[in-house]
């Protein structure tokens, strides 16, 4: 990994449906090599994929939810996310310590709508139950760096 490999992947971290000209551009080679550069970071495993980040206010989803998840057995992070991705309200997830196993961060359109995202976290093979915290209000919302 060098200099040029990591301009290449700020840039498509920054926006992935950037071209190869533009990536060449950015880090000064041709299309053509700056896409040989990515095929290769992508081959290596260093980009495992590349997604669209949906902007869930836009979409008008403004309830909010918490949720402390608790397994059974003993799934490894990788099979909790696997399980997780499949639920487009799961904004954010994480392992923590204490009783949890993960925390989720939910977002829905309504109460109902976060309802049923919250029930099909419950339906998930490798989770137990879940204590859900519904927020009320927004204090402190930095953006991250």
């Amino acid at each position: 990994m060098d200099a040029i490999d990591e301009g290449i992947l700020r840039c498509v971290s920054v926006n992935a449906r950037s071209t190869y000209a533009e990536i060449g551009d950015i880090v000064g080679l041709s299309p053509s090599a700056a896409k040989r550069r990515l095929d290769r970071l992508v081959a290596d495993g260093v980009v495992a994929g590349f997604t669209a980040l949906i902007n869930t206010e836009v979409l008008g989803w403004t309830a909010e939810a918490y949720v402390e998840v608790y397994c059974t057995g003993n799934p490894t992070p990788a099979t909790l996310r696997r399980e997780l991705e499949a639920i487009p309200e799961v904004i954010e997830a994480c392992t923590v310590s204490g009783a949890a196993d993960a925390l989720v961060y939910l977002r829905a359109a309504d109460i109902p709508h976060l309802e049923r995202a919250i029930q099909r976290l419950r339906e998930c093979r490798v989770i137990d139950r879940t204590e859900s915290r519904i927020v009320l209000s927004r204090l402190i919302n930095r953006p991250r760096t």
